[in-house]
């Protein structure tokens, strides 16, 4: 058996567990057993249950990762599973306690490329066609960024206020990767959530999905992270 710990990557929001197939190659070369969950984005609650579902079939220490929203989501799953040694950040959020995507939205300008996001009739939330490339995916090619609009999984209303509980990265050493090109998630707002975690940072010139854009820095800082682990 491998000494090598598990890793369990989980996506954010308009995304699916497939945006991860770059990376998840990569970790798989260095020998980890690599798991990517596919979450319902319905609400906070019922994506951390999900999360956690499914970590309760790793037997093994496991590096838990979130993007974006996900991070949120990692953030309440690992309180419950002594089995997460380490928390990566990619470009993500990490909520403190009884706070929210919303009251953190609330606490400056909106974000440009956040004029992109767009409620449906059913309460979910989408990014706009004609202009997910120059707001979520800058720096990927026009074919991928077709391919992802057309394909996004839409985020629930719920989700945004759901609020957070205990944060696990209280507990759990963390990492985190800033974005310096990113369109969603303002870099300095990503600095401000890595430094109150104490994260271990990194940085990627790169839109809001380096896991496309630059796969090879996402999977340097996750292997990192698991190398602490190991």
């Amino acid at each position: 058996m491998s000494n090598k710990a598990n890793i369990m990557l989980v996506h954010g929001a308009w995304a699916d567990g497939s945006c991860w197939s770059k990376v998840i190659l990569l970790l798989q070369e260095k020998g980890h057993t690599v798991t990517a969950a596919q979450i319902p984005l319905t609400s906070l609650e019922n994506d951390i249950e999900v999360t956690r579902r499914l970590l309760s079939e790793q037997t093994q220490p496991t590096v838990l990762v979130g993007h974006s929203y996900g991070g949120a989501v990692i953030t309440g799953a690992a309180t419950t599973t002594p089995q997460v040694k380490a928390l990566v950040y990619i470009t993500a959020f990490g909520l403190d306690e009884d706070e929210s995507l919303e009251s953190l939205a609330n606490q400056g300008p909106p974000s440009l490329g956040s004029t992109s996001i767009k409620p449906d009739t059913h309460g979910f939330l989408w990014i706009d066609r004609e202009t997910f490339h120059s707001s979520f995916a800058g720096d990927v090619t026009v074919d991928e960024a077709f391919v992802m609009a057309a394909v996004q999984k839409p985020l629930g209303l719920a989700a945004f206020s759901g609020k957070e509980a205990t944060p696990a990265w209280k507990t759990i050493p963390s990492w985190y990767l800033v974005c310096t090109e990113d369109q969603m998630i303002p870099p300095p707002a990503q600095e401000i959530l890595a430094k109150r975690m104490n994260a271990t940072v990194h940085h990627a010139p790169s839109s809001h999905c380096p896991f496309i854009s630059h796969p090879q820095a996402v999977a340097d800082l996750i292997a990192l992270a698991a190398d602490s682990v190991s």
